[in-house]
């Protein structure tokens, strides 16, 4: 943790400019036909074309285009009708052709912005200079051996968007939003797995400083491969305090490519940094223009998904969930995918929302499940609300008797277990009366407590009716008839 006096760093304010690597989910590589599927044995999926042999000539994956469309109308881009592909030219061992093809001057997607909501509750829009299309390069391996670096070059050609922000991130809070959302739209879109452990996206964090009122922006620093959202936070965190120490002592920043080392949370540098001259871009010959017409970029629009954004403005605006019900649900596209079908079989929002916040994402944490791998449909979900809401059984009942009994029985109705474990609610008043009695004979302390005005004893007064009950009265009608009891006694 590097020590600099609070006063000192409230004179500087944090710039922060994100380029995201997306990892697109096609079954094979920008310009061959190799798998581009995770998990292989080393050196297993390549070609002569992923591997730049002499002579080989790459072919555009039109799914990457697709993808890149895709995502582009999903952040509000602009969509660019005439696409060239580059060579960005420099050596490295994972990189065997010698160049990557990228796009340089004409990426396809310009533009845009991506909406995060803060702790505060400020909305603010962060926006997106560009995305453009490029293709991966393969992984070192520096742990496998003592003496030598190894190279897997399957992942090599793996076809990548990388969308590159304005410098529009002025602390590590919004850095984490706008990399959350930047997930959940590839997840949606199903465009990409957003596995930052596994690599499938990454992310390389431009950081300044500057004095606050200042608006030209500092010496940057780009922090390389950071493998989650929290080392992004973390990342920028340390080099906020390491670059403000820097400049108080007279230093200047050196506009290095530093590494991120999680376990001690510091910067080191790895080498000067590259401008886009030392890259020597130029059109790669061998791949021809993509020209992509209106028509086209309206038939995917067309098949779009609803998004995060619009799914939780529907919850909050026409369902009336809560702000925070609407995130957590928009959060995961399975959950959301799991809600939609409840919903479609009840107009009881809130309650379906109350039970997937509530029994079903305990039950999911407790056993370490995802929501797709959950064996209570829908349809039984919502057929349990109804259950509720006629006054058959108590909600208490619903989730502590019949929602185990319905995971353990998944081929029987909820109205069915009810019937045989014997839970459906008494009708009866006159049982509902004399429970009511025992109850009150048992404390006459607290029935003088309530005449004296506490009413906070009622809740006292209707766990011992429902224990008496086992849960098989109405607790609303209940509730209603103990209040006349008491006041009838005063």
């Amino acid at each position: 943790m590097i020590d600099t006096a609070v006063s000192t760093i409230e004179k500087y304010e944090l710039v922060v400019g994100l380029e995201v690597h997306a990892q697109l989910s096609t079954a094979s590589k920008a310009f061959s036909s190799d798998s581009s599927a995770f998990g292989a044995k080393p050196n297993t999926h390549v070609s002569p074309v992923s591997l730049g042999h002499p002579g080989s000539l790459p072919r555009i994956n039109s799914k990457a285009i697709e993808y890149a469309i895709k995502l582009g109308l999903a952040v509000e881009s602009r969509i660019n009708l005439h696409n060239h592909f580059a060579r960005k030219n420099y050596f490295y061992a994972d990189l065997p052709k010698g160049y990557q093809i990228s796009q340089d001057t004409e990426p396809i997607c310009i533009g845009g912005n991506v909406e995060v909501r803060l702790k505060s509750g400020e909305t603010k829009k962060i926006a997106i200079h560009h995305i453009h299309m490029e293709e991966d390069a393969g992984k070192s391996m520096h742990d496998q051996d003592h003496t030598q670096s190894l190279i897997d070059l399957n992942r090599a050609g793996v076809p990548l968007l990388e969308i590159v922000s304005e410098p529009d991130i002025h602390s590590a809070e919004e850095a984490h939003h706008y990399l959350t959302e930047i997930r959940k739209l590839v997840r949606y879109l199903d465009i990409c797995d957003g596995n930052m452990e596994e690599g499938s996206m990454r992310c390389d964090a431009n950081i300044s400083v500057r004095l606050k009122g200042a608006t030209k922006l500092g010496n940057r620093c780009e922090v390389k491969n950071l493998n989650s959202i929290r080392n992004v936070q973390r990342a920028i965190e340390h080099e906020f305090l390491r670059q403000i120490k820097v400049i108080e002592a007279g230093g200047v920043i050196e506009q290095n490519t530093l590494n991120f080392d999680a376990d001690t949370g510091d910067t080191s540098v790895l080498r000067s940094k590259e401008m886009a001259n030392d890259y020597r871009y130029f059109p790669d010959p061998d791949l021809p223009p993509v020209i992509v017409t209106e028509a086209y970029i309206q038939s995917i629009r067309s098949v779009m998904p609803a998004l995060p954004k619009e799914l939780y403005h529907k919850y909050i605006d026409e369902l009336g969930l809560s702000a925070y019900d609407s995130s957590v649900i928009t959060a995961d596209k399975e959950l959301v995918h799991y809600f939609e079908d409840v919903i479609r079989l009840t107009d009881h929002y809130k309650s379906a929302a109350n039970w997937i916040m509530g029994a079903i994402k305990s039950y999911l944490n407790e056993h370490n499940l995802h929501i797709k791998d959950f064996n209570l449909k829908p349809s039984q979900l919502a057929a349990l609300i109804a259950l509720v809401d006629s006054g058959k059984v108590s909600n208490s009942i619903a989730v502590h008797k019949i929602f185990p009994a319905l995971i353990s029985n998944p081929d029987k109705t909820p109205g069915q277990l009810a019937q045989e474990l014997n839970l459906l609610i008494d009708q009866d008043a006159t049982d509902v009366a004399a429970y009511i009695k025992e109850t009150l004979a048992k404390h006459p302390d607290k029935v003088l407590e309530y005449h004296k005005g506490k009413k906070g004893v009622l809740g006292l007064f209707m766990g011992e009716i429902m224990k008496l009950s086992k849960g098989k009265i109405d607790p609303k009608k209940t509730n209603q008839v103990l209040m006349e009891v008491l006041e009838s006694s005063k």
